[in-house]
């Protein structure tokens, strides 16, 4: 299983104290940061340690006093931050990307800050102003979605549906947020199951491509060709339904596959269905892992059975265990 270098959290500081200490241009940004989280600054140690502060930045320009007062701190039972000094640190603070109430922290383990804000600057430029309004929505429409749709596990399918690339709520579009009524009392049309499929050759999740992990990840109904790997399965959604799936004659007439693991020409609803329908011949792969594409008509023709009685799939993953095509 990979590791993380540090466990990620949303620290709730409204009204609470922090104390920082510290003068000039490295403390001044800590004190912001906290003020606009709703924190109050504490400047006084002693005062801190008797009202039982718990958080500690610590910016002074004196490499030694930043160790003593960290290891006083510390002592004290605060978790510590020492600007620009990550082996000091109990925690670093991200470059914060801000579509309030979306919030979006971006950290390096304090390896590089600069690394993190040009990530976020990148971020800035994709993301709509409108995520916030779009957050903001959806949780307005939580009541009327759960009279429409009382079973936990059908609310996350429409959720999922509606947000992911091309559905109605899209989070990218920046017009979104003005579906999102409509969309819960169901009068937007739900757009068609995508169906893709996903050629694994290697049973190591690393392996597979970022796109190839989102499907994993959002994929409602799991179809399952050949054994395989728990470690790939464990990618997907717990309450993903599974099913033991074969197509006849292998089913690879008329699946377009994606070059280098990518995902070539995906589509998604009832543009699926269109592609599907050029029946096009499967190109051979190259020299990848793992290979992934929409499925045809072909194929398609045989998923009729496969899907008859499902509670109205959203996205269909097939997943074919092909250890003996690995490059």
């Amino acid at each position: 299983m990979s590791t993380i270098a540090s466990l990620p959290l949303f620290h709730q500081v409204a009204g609470k104290q922090v104390l920082v200490l510290g003068d000039g241009p490295a403390a001044e940004p800590k004190r912001r940061l906290v003020e606009r989280a709703g924190g109050v600054v504490v400047d006084d140690f002693a005062r801190a340690v008797d009202e039982g502060v718990r958080l500690a930045f610590i910016a002074f320009d004196d490499a030694r006093a930043c160790n003593v007062a960290a290891i006083n701190a510390r002592c004290a039972g605060m978790l510590v931050n020492v600007v620009d000094r990550p082996e000091l640190c109990d925690f670093t603070t991200p470059s914060i990307l801000d579509r309030d109430p979306l919030l979006i922290a971006i950290g390096t383990g304090g390896a590089s800050a600069g690394l993190a804000k040009h990530v976020r600057l990148r971020l800035e430029r994709v993301l709509p102003e409108t995520l916030g309004a779009l957050a903001r929505a959806l949780e307005a429409a939580r009541p009327m979605l759960r009279r429409r749709l009382p079973e936990g596990a059908e609310r996350r399918r429409a959720v999922d549906a509606a947000l992911r690339e091309g559905g109605p709520l899209d989070p990218l579009d920046a017009q979104s947020f003005q579906r999102v009524a409509a969309w819960a009392e169901g009068e937007l049309a739900p757009a068609s199951g995508a169906i893709f499929e996903v050629i694994l050759t290697s049973p190591d999740p690393e392996e597979l491509t970022l796109r190839q992990a989102r499907l994993l990840g959002e994929a409602d109904l799991l179809l399952l060709d050949g054994d395989v790997p728990s470690a790939i399965l464990a990618r997907a959604r717990a309450d993903a339904t599974r099913r033991m799936f074969h197509v006849k004659q292998g089913g690879q007439e008329g699946v377009k596959r994606g070059s280098k693991g990518g995902l070539e020409g995906v589509k998604t609803g009832q543009d699926a269905g269109n592609e599907g329908s050029e029946n096009a011949p499967a190109q051979p792969a190259e020299a990848n892992d793992v290979v992934s594409g929409a499925v045809s008509g072909a194929v398609s023709g045989e998923l009729s059975g496969e899907l008859s009685g499902a509670a109205s799939p959203g996205l269909t993953l097939i997943l074919r265990w092909r250890p003996d095509q690995a490059a």
